[in-house]
């Protein structure tokens, strides 16, 4: 494929995914981009909309390293010996019920904290302020699961990092 997979439709818009099967342009290189975009725009999102905000963002970032770093590519498919919740939540790329209701979190949460802090959500959308909390409630919840997800990336491979190097070259 060499370096003509920076030249694919879906890398050069920056979505790798859906339009990616579909065009038939899936990549190592786009899978990674897509991630990498999708961090940037929520960490731009999560420091626009608190001052702690980088520490979402830098929370993703480190899951980022931690998954791609040890499991590449495949790092959604990489989680069958993880305990049943992450198992549940992993199954079939996010496509879900529960998988769904977390990358709802992780991806919608900012979007719906920034349309509600500039009243985007009621003056464009006129929705009811009961439909906005309990669409903050319900997105903040997906996106406490996707924290608890992340967590457990993050401490497997801290596992991972400090396990016994020689027992490893054994196997």
């Amino acid at each position: 494929m060499g370096l003509q997979v920076l030249l694919f439709w879906p890398n050069v818009i920056g979505v790798d995914g859906w339009l990616a099967r579909r065009l038939g342009q899936s990549s190592r290189f786009g899978a990674w981009l897509d991630v990498v975009v999708d961090n940037l725009g929520r960490g731009m999102l999560w420091s626009r909309l608190f001052e702690w905000g980088w520490l979402v963002s830098a929370l993703e970032w480190c899951v980022f390293v931690c998954n791609h770093s040890a499991r590449g590519d495949q790092w959604k498919t990489s989680f069958i010996s993880s305990p049943r919740f992450i198992q549940a939540v992993m199954a079939n790329g996010f496509r879900t019920p529960l998988g769904s209701w977390v990358v709802s979190g992780l991806h919608c949460l900012p979007l719906w904290l920034y349309g509600y802090q500039w009243d985007l959500l009621s003056h464009w959308l006129s929705l009811p302020p009961w439909v906005q909390a309990v669409g903050t409630l319900l997105l903040a919840a997906g996106r406490l699961l996707a924290l608890s997800v992340e967590i457990w990336c993050i401490w497997t491979h801290i596992e991972y990092l400090t396990s016994d190097e020689t027992e490893e070259k054994k196997n």
